[in-house]
């Protein structure tokens, strides 16, 4: 598929007049977008590991050194986690596999629409191409990192029980909430570099929120209800518990945060697709 150089002509008409033509277009548009989004996919992957001694580890190295470091603080007794329904360092190895997905889902729409400024302002293509090139990076750095979960699952002997093949769905949920988040901020990050700036901040924060390094407290307190209304939590900890144990412990609130994922996907895909025409004909100016 080919785009050719060209100026593009904007229009400030709104597309949410004719809805079913709007949601028809962005269909086809997404169809259309496979092929740029391979190349878009390749280039990326490629830049990211050419110029690496370390190569293809470096998907699951931040995961590993964390979860290494946490490990050897519990064991000191310096960080008190309670118990866990499986050994620590797997406990938090798999959290930590799962939180780096989340987070790449996160960053991924920013930073791919962020490096392709220069392409969107010159060359008329699908913007939906940027997104399924970031899904497709997403699922590529997934692929390495199940290397070091399948390890941690023999090292620990962990059992496997039927519910591990549920783990996928949950796990797809959880992107799926870190690209809706990172999707509404494209816009944003496109004309302010505070954003892509505040990410890293509150990520740092938003992992504290997070049951990755201590189980979910069951209490009560400020702490234990900012954990249990974080989206982040269900989907995280039914992942783990569907790869682990098999045994979910807060379903309700799994769905829950499912159709906040879902719901905001579309949300933040349409607003993308009615926003980005705008942002683009301002950062041409």
């Amino acid at each position: 598929m080919k785009f050719e150089n060209k100026v593009v002509k904007r229009t400030t008409a709104s597309e949410l007049r004719h809805p079913m033509e709007l949601l028809a277009k962005m269909g086809r548009d997404l169809i259309a977008s496979r092929e740029l989004a391979w190349q878009l996919m390749k280039r990326d992957i490629q830049a990211e590991y050419r110029q690496s001694i370390l190569g293809y580890c470096w998907a699951f190295l931040p995961a590993l050194v964390t979860a290494t470091g946490l490990t050897l603080a519990s064991r000191s007794k310096v960080l008190n986690v309670g118990v866990t329904d499986i050994p620590y360092p797997a406990f938090v190895m798999i959290s930590m596999v799962l939180w780096q997905t989340f987070t790449e889902s996160l960053n991924g729409p920013v930073q791919m629409v962020t490096k392709s400024k220069q392409m969107l302002a010159r060359v008329n293509f699908p913007r939906e191409a940027l997104l399924v090139a970031t899904v497709g990076k997403i699922l590529f750095n997934l692929g390495i990192k199940l290397i070091l979960v399948i390890g941690i699952f023999l090292w620990y002997r962990i059992s496997i029980s039927w519910s591990i093949f549920l783990a996928p769905v949950a796990l797809i949920h959880l992107m799926l909430l870190g690209i809706a988040i990172g999707t509404f901020l494209c816009p944003f990050a496109m004309l302010y570099q505070d954003f892509s700036k505040g990410i890293v901040l509150m990520t740092g924060f938003w992992l504290f929120l997070t049951p990755v390094f201590f189980p979910e407290p069951k209490g009560a307190g400020s702490f234990a209800t900012l954990v249990r209304l974080n989206p982040v939590t269900p989907l995280l900890v039914t992942t783990r518990e569907l790869a682990t144990t098999g045994a979910i412990t807060n379903e309700v609130g799994f769905w829950i945060a499912s159709l906040i994922a879902i719901g905001g996907f579309l949300i933040a895909w349409l607003m993308y697709r009615l926003a980005m025409p705008f942002v683009i004909e301002r950062i041409s100016s």
